[in-house]
Parts: structure tokens; C-alpha cells; sequence
């Protein structure tokens, strides 16, 4: 698993954006607030969604989401726009409505930019992900405490020297990821394909069996007459509402998976009242 997290967490450093969704997904989990992400116009846009306000608080938000986006430092993403609103029933073409109407569709919005880590920073991330138990703020720390007051002469000589060492030391340590590394990380991006070609087909899946038991279950109700026959219509709707909520968020039909979601739902509570009906008819 640790491996898995590392490949996401690579691809997601070179730009991947279905991989930034579900690293922020997964960091703001425990907020219950939902990330959608889509590569704009040299914007990455972030809309963060959620049931209540309180779980949409701006200042909190957009301090998770920019240390997140700068511990992955994505490549040739720097600018970034964050996004709130409440959890809506439509979700389709979610950036052209907000683009449109953002006074009404909005809670907030903020555009940040992203400040890309030294050569320092870079080594300090790379062996820090590479522990067990490192989580998204160890992996953010700078790895270098400065001297800042009233330096004398021989502290700035030892310090431009010591800088010098680190400075080639990390040269020499960035040639070597770069070189002797590269097999391994072609590897881990290759894992990292197959991971999401795997979830991509999933989805795939259960979206396409969700479909077919819907029209089963549409079949069905022309026909059904019994208390029984309308409960087990009812059960299919639920099962092909299940299958649509298991769709990924990477996923290219995501936002159709959650619109058919709720309208199955909806026709499982139907259904049941209508099996309801008939036995109260008797």
C-alpha cells in the first residue's frame, strides 16, 4: 500500500491530474469535503465541495489545499484556483457554471500560486516519502534552520562554506536520481498507469452493469402487478444506485455515475411505496 501511495504520489508530481484528485481527496477525507480538479486555460481549478457551510471554512481550506498541491509540486502547475460550493444534484459541466454564474454557484473562490520547493526541499520531500509514517507535513518542513540574528564575520564565512558543500552535495544528489534512478521511476510511473487504467476500468464496469440493471429494472415495472414483483424491482434499482456510487472520481463519466446515483435512489423509494400500495389495496 505504501508503494501504491508513493506511484500515485509521483505521478501526481508529474502533472497527473486525476492522481492530485485523489491524493486531496484522500487527505480531506476526514472533513468529509469532496475535490473535483480539471487543467484549464495554465489553471488548475479546484472545486471542494460538501454537504454544510461549516465544512467549507476559507481560511482553513485553501491552507490544506496549497500545502497539499505544494508538497506534490506538481510540474508546470503554479497557478491554482480554489473553489467552494455545497454538494449540488447536478454535476455535469460543474467549471462552465461556475465560470458563468460564480455569485450564485459559489460559496467562495481564491486563486493562489504555488511556490515550488528549493533542491533542498526537493531531496528533504524525496527521503522523507520514502518513511513508513511520514505524512503531508513532515513532508512540507524545510530541512534547514537558519541563522538570523546578529551574524559575525566567521559565522557568514562558515555558513557561505557550508553552503557551498550543501549546495554541491545536492547537485551531485539530484544527478543521481536523475541518472541511476530513472529505471525506477519509469517503473513506478508504468505502476502508476496500470493503477489507474485499473480503477479506470472498474468504474467502467460497474457504471455500464449499473445501466443494464436500470433497464431491467424499467422493464420489469411494466409488467409488475405483486407486492413481491415490486419489491424486487425496487431492490434492483437500489443494487444499480451501489454500483453507480463505487464509480471513481478519475473516472471520465463520474459526474453522470453521481446524477444516476440519486435519481435510483429515488426510484427505489418510488418503487417501494408502490409495493406499499398494492399491499395496502388487499
Amino acid at each position: 500500500m505504501n508503494n501504491q501511495t508513493n506511484d500515485i504520489f509521483i505521478q501526481a508530481h508529474h502533472g497527473s491530474v486525476a492522481a492530485i484528485i485523489l491524493i486531496l481527496n484522500e487527505n480531506l477525507a476526514t472533513l468529509d469535503v469532496r475535490i473535483r480538479a480539471i487543467f484549464s486555460d495554465g489553471v488548475l481549478q479546484v472545486l471542494c465541495e460538501a454537504p454544510q457551510v461549516q465544512q467549507l471554512e476559507k481560511s482553513y481550506l485553501v491552507e490544506e489545499v496549497k500545502q497539499i498541491l505544494e508538497t506534490i509540486s506538481p510540474r508546470n502547475i503554479q497557478k491554482v484556483k480554489i473553489n467552494s460550493r455545497i454538494v449540488q444534484e447536478q454535476q455535469l459541466l460543474w467549471l462552465e457554471d461556475i465560470t458563468r454564474d460564480p455569485e450564485s454557484q459559489l460559496l467562495w473562490s481564491q486563486q493562489i500560486t504555488l511556490t515550488k520547493p528549493n533542491i533542498f526541499q526537493q531531496i528533504a520531500n524525496n527521503f522523507q516519502r520514502n518513511k513508513p509514517k511520514a505524512t503531508k507535513k513532515t513532508l512540507s518542513k524545510n530541512i534547514y534552520s537558519r541563522k538570523t540574528q546578529n551574524p559575525n564575520k566567521f559565522d557568514v564565512i562558515g555558513i557561505f562554506f557550508m553552503s557551498m558543500l550543501m549546495l554541491t552535495l545536492g547537485i551531485q544528489i539530484n544527478r543521481w536520481f536523475n541518472f541511476s534512478g530513472i529505471d525506477k521511476i519509469t517503473a513506478s510511473e508504468n505502476q502508476v498507469n496500470q493503477n489507474l487504467e485499473d480503477i479506470e476500468a472498474k468504474s467502467k464496469e460497474a457504471f455500464n452493469e449499473a445501466v443494464r440493471l436500470a433497464e431491467k429494472a424499467v422493464a420489469n415495472g411494466k409488467t409488475a402487478e405483486s407486492q413481491e414483483e415490486w419489491m424486487a424491482i425496487a431492490k434492483t434499482w437500489e443494487q444499480a444506485a451501489e454500483l453507480m456510487t463505487s464509480v471513481s472520481p478519475s473516472y471520465s463519466r463520474y459526474d453522470v455515475a453521481v446524477n444516476r446515483a440519486e435519481l435510483y435512489h429515488r426510484n427505489s423509494d418510488t418503487t417501494r411505496k408502490k409495493a406499499e400500495e398494492v399491499m395496502n389495496n388487499y
